[in-house]
């Protein structure tokens, strides 16, 4: 990889060793590996407008339909965009060092590259999904750049302090929830809420827009300062960590080590994700008291980040053997290096299904079905990203960030060899 330029580094970097280059697909393979649980979430939010909630979508009260549910709850909820932060702090270190190697200024080109976060963002919360975490991360990173010269000890520090603090948090809320007098839930209110939102994905495309506007302002800011936020901002600063201190580059490479941090992160994160699971979906309509499902966030928050663990040390176990490993990563990395690219492909996928811009199918296809065209795009995805990456240096998105980031027109196409 002499004299390469990584996709996804912002900043021109000087031509990386062997091991570099080993670490950086690996990072690219997980980031890949990201997106289908990244996929599989939003979908659930894109196929009904009961998702969140807090009631079931009585239009799929099957067993079948609370058993899927309940499965993507349990393996991919709250799980992955804890990945994708992991890794947005990593990278951030790698661009760090590709700034010091070339001599370029690194705080004035991130902030354009978050900037130019902001506007994808603005766009895509606005127009496909209200549910965006690109303006999250551009806010957030700004934080993160404030924090670059933290030592790896701090940042770990600081990482668990945030945590441990919204969890806690709504730990303490439970508690106090479970010690006033219960409060009827306004069942009939809920589901007309959801019914009209329904309504108004499916009437036009401006309605979706709005309905857009009203999800971002009723809702979603609360789970993203509240839950999200702090959460990716304490995954960056871990991942910088990690990066810091060459703690993960060194594990990447034992097998041994892997597979103690799967044995001891993942009963862990099992366990907290199963109460999370039963607590949030259930195994039937009925649904838990308000302190139980407020108690299994609080639990899944402090467990989630070690089933993260868990999931990336058994990812970066399995890219190590052999022939299986190699197709693995030769499958996952291409869609990892074009990894924005492909998660607002998924939501316009998303949007033209299920909104009044294509199908209008939203609340209208049952939750196994929504799995199966999740895996279908997915795998899609890969072969689409693989093609791309042949024969072009940046994903399409991917190259237009960069171009705002470096203020200059990269190069489109892959140089030949």
């Amino acid at each position: 990889m002499t004299q390469a330029v990584h996709p996804n580094d912002p900043i021109d970097p000087a031509a990386p060793a062997s091991r570099a280059a080993a670490r950086e697909q690996a990072i690219d393979a997980l980031r890949g590996f990201a997106l289908l649980g990244i996929l599989m979430v939003n979908a659930g939010s894109f196929a009904s407008t009961y998702f969140g909630v807090g009631v079931v979508d009585p239009g799929f009260s099957r067993p079948v339909d609370h058993a899927v549910r309940w499965w993507v709850s349990f393996v991919f909820e709250t799980k992955f965009y804890l990945l994708f932060s992991l890794l947005f702090g990593y990278s951030f270190a790698l661009q760090m060092d590709s700034a010091a190697r070339s001599g370029s200024a690194f705080v004035p080109r991130f902030l354009r590259r978050l900037l130019g976060l902001l506007l994808l963002g603005l766009a895509h919360a606005w127009l496909l999904f209200a549910g965006d975490i690109l303006v999250t991360y551009a806010l957030l990173g700004v934080l993160l750049l404030a924090w670059r010269g933290l030592k790896p000890v701090a940042a770990t520090v600081l990482a668990l302090a945030l945590l441990g603090m919204t969890a806690g948090g709504w730990g303490l809320l439970a508690w106090l929830v479970a010690h006033v007098p219960p409060i009827e839930v306004p069942v009939a209110e809920l589901h007309a809420k959801a019914q009209q939102a329904a309504q108004a994905y499916r009437a036009s495309a401006l309605d979706a827009i709005a309905q857009r506007g009203r999800d971002m302002a009723e809702g979603v800011w609360f789970v993203l300062v509240f839950v999200q936020g702090p959460c990716a901002l304490a995954m960056f600063l871990l991942g910088l960590a990690a990066h810091r201190s060459g703690y993960l580059a060194q594990v990447a490479q034992q097998p041994a080590r892997l597979w103690r941090w799967m044995l001891c992160c993942l009963p862990v994160g099992v366990a907290g994700a199963l109460f999370y699971a039963f607590a949030q979906v259930g195994t039937s309509s009925v649904q838990q008291p308000e302190q139980v499902v407020l108690a299994a966030l609080a639990v899944d928050l402090a467990t989630a980040p070690l089933l993260t663990f868990g999931y990336v040390a058994l990812l970066l176990w399995l890219l190590q053997h052999g022939l299986v490993g190699q197709r693995l990563g030769a499958a996952l990395e291409p869609a990892g290096r074009m990894a924005l690219s492909n998660y607002l492909l998924q939501s316009l996928v998303g949007a033209l299904v299920f909104t009044a811009y294509g199908f209008a199918l939203v609340g209208r296809v049952a939750p196994w079905l929504v799995v199966l065209g999740v895996l279908v795009l997915y795998a899609t995805q890969l072969a689409w990203s693989r093609r791309w990456m042949a024969t072009h240096a940046y994903g399409p998105v991917e190259w237009l960030l960069r171009a705002f980031t470096l203020w200059q027109w990269p190069a489109w196409r892959r140089p030949a060899p």
